[in-house]
């Protein structure tokens, strides 16, 4: 029979494996236009894509991840990445790049071309932090499923 600390344990131990599985949409966002402004984009698609209802959807299995972005224009972007190993990764704008995904303190933590991104669940929310130049824009997306 198990202890009640070896159960909580192994508890803890799945919830942990699977904290980011699920499909969430965009609840708010934080200096968007300075951070878009800040990549290149051209004022018209920061304009288009400012009220987008941008879906995450996560699966996680573990180390393994699939982390998909699904927008309202029927455009998606895949990536597939395992915690600690390098991964061929793709930006919004189709740009293909090299990167290790790390797990930093129960954060994701990704350097993509152009900017670092953090992403942690809090509460039922996926917050996402991404920092180029000084400007930090963050996401927080609802939890759906």
């Amino acid at each position: 029979m198990q202890s009640a600390w070896n159960r909580a344990w192994h508890i803890k131990k799945l919830s942990s494996r699977m904290a980011f599985s699920g499909k969430y949409e965009i609840e708010s966002e934080k200096n968007y236009d300075e951070f878009m402004k800040r990549l290149g984009l051209p004022s018209d698609v920061i304009e288009k894509g400012r009220n987008f209802k941008i879906v995450t959807e996560v699966q996680q299995d573990g180390q393994n991840f699939i982390w998909s972005q699904h927008y309202p224009s029927g455009h998606s972007m895949t990536n597939k990445f395992t915690i600690g190993k390098e991964c061929d990764m793709e930006t919004v704008g189709g740009k293909k790049f090299k990167a290790t995904v790390q797990m930093e303190g129960g954060k994701i933590v990704a350097d993509f071309p152009n900017y670092h991104q953090t992403s942690e669940i809090v509460g039922d929310k996926l917050v996402e932090i991404s920092t180029i130049g000084g400007v930090t824009y963050e996401r927080v997306s609802k939890r759906l499923a």
